[in-house]
């Protein structure tokens, strides 16, 4: 049985993931997590935005990718995905004033694909 401050770590809001920066596999900083996708009938994580490019959020590029792609990294204290930002921008992606498009079950067909991930619906 867990103790109750080892259960504590299991879990985390999502306004500690959102901000949070996102590495390549070569610890570079390839973005931030700009928000993340539940799955409203299952509650389950689904997708993170991640935000990449741009400055103080004008011209950024966004990126949803599948939530299991990304592993949290205690050293760098963030996340990490296994790719660089190199080829992150070959993922599909979407403009910061187009945020419905993550929502778009083609896009996310897209994504999904690329990502060779099973979708989750």
């Amino acid at each position: 049985m867990l103790l109750q401050e080892e259960q504590n770590q299991l879990v985390i809001g999502s306004d500690r993931v959102d901000g949070t920066t996102v590495f390549g596999i070569d610890k570079d900083k390839i973005g931030k997590v700009d928000k993340l996708l539940i799955d409203k009938r299952r509650g389950n994580v689904t997708d993170v935005i991640i935000s990449a490019g741009g400055f103080l959020g004008i011209g950024d590029e966004k990126h949803s990718i599948p939530w299991s792609k990304l592993d949290y990294d205690t050293e760098l204290g963030g996340y990490r995905i296994d790719v660089t930002k190199e080829q992150l921008m070959d993922a599909p992606r979407f403009r910061g004033d187009d945020p419905d498009r993550a929502f778009d079950r083609t896009y996310q067909t897209t994504v999904y694909d690329f990502w060779t991930v099973a979708p989750y619906w």
